[in-house]
Formats: structure tokens, sequence, C-alpha cells
């Protein structure tokens, strides 16, 4: 027998593709909010990303290691900066001396202490809102001169010895050696002489500095009228210059060359009036004894005539 067919059925059957094109269709419509959803969340992500790579890199910077930019000429050759020119950026390591003193040698980044800030002029702020923002970004990454008044010289003698310059062969003297300075440059190489200071004995906790473009650094030699004010007190050491990263041409690491190590000991030149006492003596005795001596050989002379 042949079964009879449901009216419903043929009313049924069209209805079917267009509920799969339906099911299909919104699959589809589905499938392209999805992909405009993810964009929006980029989107949306993108602020929270720029947001932390800053706090990473304030956080790094305070505490492990910052970008700073040559602005002078007070430490050619080894580092390169002159006003108006692209000096070097450097990257100073701030841990190492959580752990250990600074040495002879190092080059290190130091805040300005009174003694060298006194007479300085204060940089001029901007009254542009965004100027002063991307002059602090750009302070931030090494891009731009900061405000601080901080400064880069290379340690010379430590708390406790007596640095003074110069012995005979115009080298500078610590604790009666002559230090050994290959980094030292001269901008007149005609004129290769550094102006010579009395004994300073460098105060506990502080540090005796000089730039390597000695006669055209002002350093612990004239900072504070020179003397003990000149030396830097350890505390305001901010880090030590490990590597130049910019520009690409000067990459390198930067030379912490000891000077003391192969310290020559000297013999120091006397004062004037010490190196002339030697003569006076001798002129002082040289009298006396011509007269005795006189007097001794008409002595001799009347004692042979009475023989005779």
């Amino acid at each position: 027998m042949v079964e009879p067919v449901s009216r419903n059925a043929d009313e049924d059957g069209p209805e079917r593709p267009e509920e799969d094109q339906e099911r299909s269709g919104g699959r589809r419509g589905s499938h392209r909010r999805g992909k405009s959803s993810k964009k929006r969340s980029f989107w949306k992500e993108l602020p929270i990303l720029i947001v932390i790579a800053l706090v990473l890199t304030i956080v790094i910077q305070a505490f492990l290691a910052k970008v700073y930019m040559i602005p002078s000429g007070s430490m050619e050759a080894t580092l390169h900066g002159c006003p108006g020119c692209t000096g070097d950026r450097i990257l100073v390591d701030r841990v190492t001396y959580d752990f250990t003193d600074p040495s002879p040698g190092d080059v290190i980044v130091f805040k300005g202490p009174p003694a060298w800030t006194e007479n300085e002029i204060a940089p001029q702020e901007s009254s542009n809102i965004v100027v002063r923002a991307l002059r602090g970004l750009g302070s931030l990454v090494g891009f731009a001169p900061p405000d601080e008044r901080d400064f880069v010289k290379r340690v010379i003698a430590t708390g406790g010895q007596t640095v003074q310059c110069c012995d005979d062969r115009n080298r500078v003297i610590v604790d009666g050696k002559a230090l050994d300075e290959p980094y030292i440059h001269w901008a007149d190489d005609h004129h290769r002489v550094q102006e010579s200071f009395a004994p300073v004995k460098v105060p506990q906790g502080a540090l005796w500095v000089m730039g390597d473009n000695r006669n055209d650094s002002a350093d612990s030699r004239y900072q504070g009228g020179g003397g003990p004010n000149g030396a830097v007190p350890v505390d305001d050491v901010i880090g030590k210059a490990r590597v130049i990263v910019l520009p690409p041409s000067r990459w390198g690491g930067i030379s912490d060359h000891n000077p003391q190590q192969n310290a020559q000991p000297v013999a120091l030149g006397a004062t004037a009036w010490q190196q002339g006492l030697p003569l006076g003596i001798g002129f002082a005795t040289a009298v006396p004894t011509l007269f005795v001596g006189r007097r001794l050989k008409a002595g001799l002379r009347k004692a042979a005539g009475r023989r005779r």
C-alpha cells in the first residue's frame, strides 16, 4: 500500500533551505562580528601596552640603568660632546655602587654637590606644557639634556689619599706616585702641560675627579675654589658609565683604566727656599773654615821661621 503523503510535507520541505541559509548566514555573521571585536580589543589594549612600557622604562632607569647625554667636551676623547652638536649617549649602571665604592679610573655620573652648582645658572624652564612634557620624555630616554645638574668625570683619587700636580714629567701624583693616564686628551697637541695644584688630602667618603680633556675641564681642581671643597661625596654618585649606546658609529665600552695600578714612585721636588738651603749652609760654613785655615797657615809659617 502506498502511504498517504501529508499535506504539511510540501509546506515543510521548502522551508528547510531557508532555515539552513539563516543558520549559515548567522554563523557567517557571528564570524564577522568576532573579527571586528578582535580588532576593537587590540586598539583598546594598545594604550595599556604603552603605559606599561613607560612604567617599565621609568622603573628600569630609576633603579637599574639610565641613558645620559654628554653635553660638553670635558671628557674627550673618551666621551664626545659639545654645545649644539650630537653628543654621545651613555648607559649608566646604577646597581654596581650599591655593593661597592667607586674606584680610581671609573667614569662616573654624579649629582653636582652644592660647591659645584652654587655658581651655575639654572636651566630655563619653558612655559609650554607640551614642550616640558616632550623634554621630560626625551630626558628619560637620553634624547634631551636633563634639567638636573649632573656631571660626568673620571675618579682620580679616593677618600684619605693625597693628590697633587705635578712631577717633573707633568704627571698627577697620588700618595707620592705618578699616575699612568693614557686616556688624557690634549686639545693643543703642542701644549701638553696641565696646570699644577698644591697637595690636597681627599676627605673620607669623597672622590677627587678630573676630566680626560685635562685642560678643558672644570673639575675638582676648580669647583668650590679647589682643594677639599672640590671633592665629590660618594653619596652623590648616580652610577658608573658602562657603554656608549648612540650614535651607532661610537658604540663600545667605556674604559675604566686604573691610573694607580702602574703608578711610579717619584722624588718630589722641594720648594725654592728648601732647594736653596744647602747652598746657604755651604756658604755659611765656608767663611769660618777659610778664616781658620788662614790663621792655621800663618801659625805654621811663624813656627817654621823660629826654627830657622
